[in-house]
Order: C-alpha cells, then structure tokens, then sequence
C-alpha cells in the first residue's frame, strides 16, 4: 500500500445484512474486478459480528469485531478507505442510500485517499 500509494477500501458488514449484500454484490465486488478501479485501491471486508482473527494495520492482531469497535463503526453498511497506517482517508459511507449515486461515492472516496497518498 505505501509503494503504491494505494489506499483500502473497507466494507463494514455482518450477516443478515441485504443492504450490506446489495453492497457487495452491486457495487463493490464489480468495482474491485473491473478496471480502472481493481487498480485503485485494496477491497477488504471487515465483519462486525465476527471473532474471527485478522492483522491490523499496527501489526497487532484482533477480530474483525475489535477493529470495528476500534475504528466507531457500529451501523453496517459502513464503507471506510483508510492509507496504509490506518488513517482514515475519507468521510465514512454509511448505509446504501441514493442507490444510483453509490457508486459514484465509492469512487469518490477512493479518488480523496489517492489524492491524500500521492500529496504526503
């Protein structure tokens, strides 16, 4: 991420979610596969109901939970893009409103951390 000076795009779910999946499946899954935008960032999820292990971005471990709780996000669908120390690069995309214009958001948050990367 650093060499690259490519940001993350993370997708905050938890399972029962249709927005979280609608999310996903239209919008971010597309984006991460296709170009320009497979070339733009990182694609991660992050699960808000989950122990599961992961490796944050200070090296420690902790669940997917932990980080969540960590970095405020309570609600899901939640999309954060966050630089390679784990500074969160733009406003937060809550919810899956204005469906015609989400994509458009996700893009938008993606070009404001590369803008952010490139300039430090």
């Amino acid at each position: 991420m650093r060499g690259q000076k490519m940001p993350m795009l993370v997708l905050f779910s938890q399972a029962g979610c249709s927005y979280c999946e609608k999310a996903r499946v239209h919008y971010i899954g597309p984006m991460a596969s296709r170009p320009p935008w497979q070339d733009r960032a990182l694609y991660r999820q992050i699960d808000l109901d989950s122990d599961d292990a992961l490796i944050g971005f200070d090296g420690t471990a902790q669940s997917h939970r932990s980080f969540a709780k960590a970095v405020g996000v309570f609600v899901t669908p939640t999309v954060m893009v966050f630089g390679p120390d784990g500074t969160a690069l733009a406003e937060p995309i809550v919810g899956v409103t204005l469906p015609d214009f989400y994509g458009q958001y996700l893009e938008q948050a993606i070009e404001v951390a590369r803008e952010k990367l490139v300039a430090h």
